[in-house]
């Protein structure tokens, strides 16, 4: 059963609050960091949000809806992974989070991610510690 149990990822990119912003919501750059997924979405509160692809030969399609979009601020969308083994409703829903701050050399990237149990949230922090160090081999000074 999944709990209220959240992690936060942190990281300094740097690189300016636009670039880092643009990794994150253009899909052209997140297929290039983010295990090649295919993004789809209008960043639109309320629209849904898909992230599809294969990963190790195995086809998933992961999705959610928009919940915030404050540009070059915040983003956050409800998640649903077909690696899941629960059903495709609301209560078992993550939520993902993004926040950018200008910071003296670069931008703080600041992810969080609730709805998981402690044990799936492990392994979601360590994924993320990896997604991050290819969104910075991507976009740093």
């Amino acid at each position: 059963m999944q709990t209220d149990f959240k992690i936060t990822h942190q990281t300094v990119v740097n690189a300016h609050v636009s670039d880092v912003w643009k990794a994150l919501t253009d899909p052209k750059m997140v297929r290039q960091y983010f295990f090649g997924s295919n993004l789809e979405t209008t960043w639109k509160v309320g629209k849904p949000i898909r992230f599809y692809g294969e990963y190790k030969g195995t086809r998933y399609e992961d999705k959610g809806i928009v919940l915030e979009y404050n540009e070059n601020d915040k983003l956050s969308y409800s998640y649903h992974s077909s690696w899941t083994t629960l059903p495709d409703e609301p209560q078992y829903y993550l939520e993902v989070s993004y926040q950018v701050k200008k910071i003296p050399g670069g931008t703080e990237l600041t992810i969080s991610q609730t709805n998981y149990d402690e044990e799936k949230a492990q392994h979601s922090l360590q994924n993320w510690e990896v997604v991050t160090n290819r969104l910075k081999e991507l976009i740093e000074d």
